[in-house]
């Protein structure tokens, strides 16, 4: 149970499943900062391919990686719930392989955009990624462990700029696909989710599941302990609740709640004033994240440092900035069990927000040594990594009952990857209109924005159960109302 102290085998195997289960993330990595250092080959007359690409077809080359995710990913949520988490997972590791297998054999133009889409599809199963990480995770580190996902993706990005410099065009393909096939082979060598397990019926692969995630034995009184709370998550939300002291109004809003039996997941969510809540704020968190700008940044790194530091080596600033990129997601993933979801937001949308204003001056006056302005571009990266790059996933993995847990996940995620794809568009034709300047202050009202409203409507989850969640949103709506 909740209260159980986890045992260091415990914590080493799911440190060790929650790798296997984000190194689809690094595959992301690898895969979004490919174009980075390709680009320049990619225009020359001199390039690889069979022709020389013209600038809407560079803009796709970044961009296109986000529209099979975007569709893909509503898909993952339902497919999740068919065939499990861990199968789903290993499904979506294929396109990996096939688009690193055409760009090997294909060096036309549209041939390389069209394997960035289809690789691009792969990286819908972050989605199921976030869940099954929650799932797994005992809660004393579901935390640390959601956000690690963010950490193995950055470790693909340091990795990708690190050897983008040294190898050569089809090496550096060799190393993708070699690394796509080792992704299927480790996830399956995993047990599935407990609680998908049991949403099926089996409850003996469950126990062997949790067992196998808490290094302890399938009839032990934690396994035992666990599988009732899942079974209570499930089964009897509301019977759950008036159990746990819920006040009168949160109790009747949790007992006019749907049983999941009898609806469909959409269905279930209009009727769940608790859920319903926390998918909108979901979605605004994501929303957030994205328009911060730091995706669009991280495909054009190599292009935002000859504008903004022409002096120094692009391909090395990129190396040291996803060097910077996995330091601040390591830090998160060990101040937010400790400070919580809420500060740690406030503080870096705020932060990174200071940043860009700044870097907007900075670039558009040249007031400061070219130093300072590397400087504040690694610190905006920090700030943002170390907090709003990773909360939206974390809370994606805690907000939500298990009746909507793959539908409001999948969508979110999806929102986001839509979403990515537009402003990698927008971003692209501004950066060669206009420069860098313009869009760092439009990061930043974004971040304040941000900001404001981690303040006044995101709740703390820091280390609470799913059902005292939902009974937080409702407390929440509540004091509004009489307010």
């Amino acid at each position: 149970m909740d209260s159980d102290k986890v045992t260091f085998r415990a914590v080493a195997v799911q440190i060790i499943a929650t790798f296997s289960i984000a190194f689809l993330a690094a595959l992301s990595g690898l895969l979004y900062s490919w174009p980075s250092y390709n680009v320049a080959n990619f225009v020359s007359n001199e390039t690889v391919l069979a022709e020389p690409m013209d600038s809407v077809q560079i803009s796709l080359l970044g961009s296109v990686l986000n529209i099979g995710t975007f569709f893909l990913t509503p898909l993952v949520g339902w497919v999740m719930n068919k065939i499990g988490r861990k199968y789903t997972m290993i499904c979506t590791g294929l396109p990996f392989v096939i688009g690193w297998s055409i760009i090997y054999i294909d060096k036309s133009v549209v041939g390389v955009i069209v394997a960035m889409a289809i690789g691009g599809c792969g990286t819908a199963g972050q989605a199921a990624g976030t869940i099954f990480v929650s799932e797994i995770a005992h809660v004393s580190i579901r935390g640390a462990l959601t956000s690690s996902i963010l950490i193995i993706y950055f470790l693909g990005v340091l990795v990708s700029y690190a050897v983008g410099g040294y190898l050569s065009y089809f090496q550096i393909i060799y190393m993708q696909l070699t690394l796509a096939v080792l992704n299927i082979v480790m996830l399956s060598l995993l047990k599935d989710s407990p609680v998908y397990l049991l949403q099926k019926g089996r409850e003996k692969e469950a126990a062997e599941s949790l067992a196998f995630y808490r290094q302890t034995s399938p009839t032990s009184n934690q396994v035992k302990m666990e599988l009732y709370n899942i079974k209570s998550q499930l089964d009897s939300t509301p019977a759950k609740a008036i159990d746990e002291g819920g006040d009168p109004t949160v109790t009747k809003e949790l007992l006019d709640t749907p049983k999941q039996k009898n609806l469909s997941e959409w269905q279930f969510l209009k009727q769940s004033p608790s859920s319903t809540r926390a998918f909108i704020i979901s979605l605004i968190v994501m929303a957030i994240m994205v328009l911060m700008g730091n995706m669009p940044l991280q495909v054009y790194a190599e292009s935002l440092f000859r504008e903004a530091v022409p002096s120094s080596d692009a391909n090395k600033c990129s190396v040291l900035l996803a060097v910077d990129f996995v330091a601040a997601t390591v830090m998160c993933s060990l101040i937010i069990d400790r400070l919580g979801r809420k500060v740690i937001t406030i503080f870096t949308c705020a932060g990174a927000s200071v940043c860009t204003v700044i870097l907007g001056t900075l670039i558009q006056f040249q007031w400061a040594p070219e130093w300072f302005t590397m400087f504040m571009l690694y610190l905006y990266n920090f700030l943002f990594n170390m907090g709003i790059a990773v909360i939206p996933y974390v809370l994606i993995g805690e907000f939500f009952l298990p009746e909507v847990r793959s539908f409001c996940c999948s969508f979110t995620v999806s929102l986001g990857f839509g979403l990515n794809f537009v402003s990698t568009l927008i971003i692209t034709l501004v950066m060669e209109n206009y420069g860098f300047a313009p869009l760092f202050y439009g990061f930043s009202i974004v971040g304040f924005a941000g900001a404001l409203f981690a303040l006044f409507y995101l709740p703390e989850t820091k280390g609470l159960s799913v059902e005292a969640i939902q009974m937080l949103f409702l407390k929440k709506n509540r004091q509004k109302i009489e307010s």
